[in-house]
């Protein structure tokens, strides 16, 4: 399978966090911070329906504890 990561928006990600057990704990203008309940914690800032970066991508991933293989099977 590619390494390379897929063009997704906010909302996307949001999904998946949603569905690995991450809940939103608050909102700062346009960034959504979600924590789990093992302690991570990560931030995704939400721009209407642009693609988040891959660079910001991969970070969310890292910062969640989520590879590659697991946000393709849940988008």
């Amino acid at each position: 399978m590619s390494t390379k990561l897929p063009a997704i928006n906010a909302k996307s990600i949001i999904k998946v966090l949603e569905k690995k057990g991450f809940v939103l704990v608050r909102q700062s203008g346009s960034h959504a911070i979600f924590r789990h309940a093992n302690g991570k914690r990560t931030t995704v800032p939400i721009h209407s329906s642009k693609d988040l970066g891959k660079g910001l991508i991969a970070q969310i991933m890292k910062d969640a504890g989520i590879s590659g293989e697991e946000l393709r099977k849940y988008i």
